[in-house]
Order: C-alpha cells, then sequence, then structure tokens
C-alpha cells in the first residue's frame, strides 16, 4: 500500500537549550513523510521555491519517498523560525514567511490518484478537500488540523472533517474544537462531527485514542536526552499512517482496533527519534532493526 501525504515542504530556524541550527529541512510535509517511509511507499505533495535545495530533495528520495508530486515555484521556500524555552514545552514563533506556499493548490500527477491512504496535513480546510476530491478510490483517510483553521474556517473545517476516517490533533485543538475542558468528552464531541478514530496528541505525556467506546493510552518515550521537538507530532502522525497504510485493508475504513493500537506505538517510536536531533536528522537515517527496538522497549515498558 502506498502512502499520500499532502502537506508544508519548509526551512526551519530553530533555537533550543541544546543548540541553534537555521535553515535545515523542515515542514509538517518532510517530518510526515519520512516517518511514514519505513512503513510505506510515500507519494508526497507540497510546493517549494526554486531556492530549494537539491539535497534536501534528494534527503526524501532515498527514504523511498515519490517525489513527482513537489512542485517547484518562483519563488522562496516556506521559512518558519522559532525558540523553545528552556523546557522546551513551549515555544516563541520569531519568522513565519510562507513565501510560495502561500499560493499552494495541490494538484495530484495522474499517478497519485488511485492511493489508497492519504494523510492531510493542517492546511487550508477547502485544500484537503480539494485532494480528497481527487483521490476516487480512497479508503482511509487522516486528517490534522490547527487553532488558526478551528478558528477562522470553522465551516470548511467541519466539511472536510466528515470525509475523514481518523483526525490527530494535540490537547489544546480538541479543546478549542469542541469547547470541552474534559479529553474523553472532547473525544466524543469530536467522533460525533465524523471521524471515527480520534487521536489527541499530548506532547511530553503521549497520545490517547478514541473509538466507540474504547480508549487507548500510548506513552511518550522517556528520552536521555530531548534535542529539539519540532515536528514530534508530525513524525507521530507519519509513523501512525505508516504503519496502517502498511497493514491495508478491503474496505474502506476498516481499520482494526489492533492495527490502531499498534499504530499508536509505532507513532510515538517515531515522534521519539524525531526529538533525538534537530530538524528531520533523527528520522532520515533510521534503520528497520532500530524501529522494531523501540517498539519491543515500549511493550516492555507498559506490559504488566
Amino acid at each position: 500500500m502506498a502512502l499520500l501525504v499532502v502537506g508544508s515542504v519548509a526551512y526551519d530556524g530553530i533555537e533550543t537549550p541544546h543548540g541553534r541550527v537555521d535553515r535545515v529541512l523542515g515542514g509538517a510535509g518532510s517530518y510526515i513523510a519520512l516517518a511514514a517511509s519505513p512503513f510505506a511507499e510515500v507519494r508526497l505533495v507540497a510546493v517549494v521555491g526554486d531556492d530549494f535545495d537539491d539535497d534536501d530533495e534528494a534527503v526524501l528520495r532515498r527514504r523511498n519517498v515519490d517525489c513527482e508530486g513537489l512542485v517547484r515555484a518562483s519563488g522562496k521556500t516556506f521559512y518558519w523560525k522559532g525558540v523553545y524555552n528552556r523546557r522546551m514545552n513551549e515555544r516563541r514563533t520569531l519568522a513565519t514567511e510562507l513565501n510560495v506556499f502561500a499560493d499552494f493548490r495541490p494538484r495530484l500527477p495522474e499517478s497519485y490518484r488511485d492511493t489508497s491512504h492519504i494523510l492531510l496535513g493542517n492546511i487550508q480546510p477547502d485544500l484537503q478537500s480539494l485532494v480528497l476530491d481527487q483521490t476516487p478510490i480512497r479508503r482511509y483517510v487522516a486528517g490534522d488540523t490547527m487553532n488558526y483553521w478551528i478558528e477562522r474556517t470553522p465551516d470548511e473545517l467541519a466539511a472536510t472533517m466528515r470525509r475523514w476516517n481518523t483526525i490527530l490533533v494535540n490537547d489544546e485543538e480538541a479543546r478549542q474544537l469542541t469547547g470541552e475542558d474534559n479529553l474523553r468528552h472532547a473525544g466524543r464531541a469530536i467522533r460525533r462531527m465524523g471521524p471515527e478514530t480520534v487521536v489527541i496528541k499530548r506532547g511530553e505525556h503521549g497520545a490517547t485514542l478514541y473509538r466507540t467506546d474504547e480508549c487507548f493510552m500510548a506513552p511518550a518515550y522517556p528520552l536521555d536526552k530531548l534535542a529539539d521537538p519540532t515536528g514530534a507530532g508530525d513524525a507521530f502522525a507519519g509513523g501512525f499512517m505508516g504503519y496502517l497504510a502498511s497493514c491495508g485493508f478491503r474496505e474502506t475504513g476498516s481499520a482494526a482496533g489492533a492495527d490502531l493500537r499498534r499504530a499508536m506505538i509505532y507513532g510515538s517510536v517515531m515522534g521519539s527519534f524525531c526529538c533525538e536531533r534537530f530538524g528531520v536528522d533523527g528520522l532520515k537515517d533510521l534503520r528497520a532493526e532500530q524501529i522494531e527496538e523501540r517498539f519491543e522497549e515500549f511493550r516492555a515498558m507498559t506490559a504488566f
């Protein structure tokens, strides 16, 4: 099975208590694609500027990422810069330059349109719907969103969410989306909006999955050194959906509960590797045996 990933490919400037880097490969699409690539062929849809380095595209291609949908436009690549506090649980944005991403209209290559599994990054909701309009054979759709779209485009977000099987949001976004402080109540409320499965990411506290009356909690891996949390939530989403794509489903939206639970752990595994180094460096050279070893560590930590 292949996984279609739609999101931003960017350059990031990042400062944490452990160091500083500038103009490193980033963007939700990059993190998702690299985290999903050990599990499934990834088909990436994004836009970059004419300043995008061939070496950065090679990072993606080397990891089983099909870049036919990576469009080069005249102008500069999306750029974000931020600084984290000492505990690295909060960050301050110093610069957001959309550049060519401001005019992004995802157009899928013909070879992508039969993709069965789709992960929509937190782009504008009507663009997420545009992608789904171009994928008539889709079987399983997961989507992400953010507070900006929840506040400014609630009707468009509601319309596209009704077409998703799974939503992945962080805890504050879940509360904002529903008006519920209790996350279990928020999970139920979001399910009534359309997605059968709700995954609420909670940073250093892991993630929780809500589905019918089922609740499953995946912890965060206890890292010896947290270098850079940028992209950890996207890496979680990539590991989660990459694993589900590798399972394959015979019917639309028919993910089994056991598959979803394992996907949650693989998501946590990929998020943990992401945090150990700056930018995408924690993901781009991962070996399958490293992923499986950490998966087994999660199993050992949570068995009783």
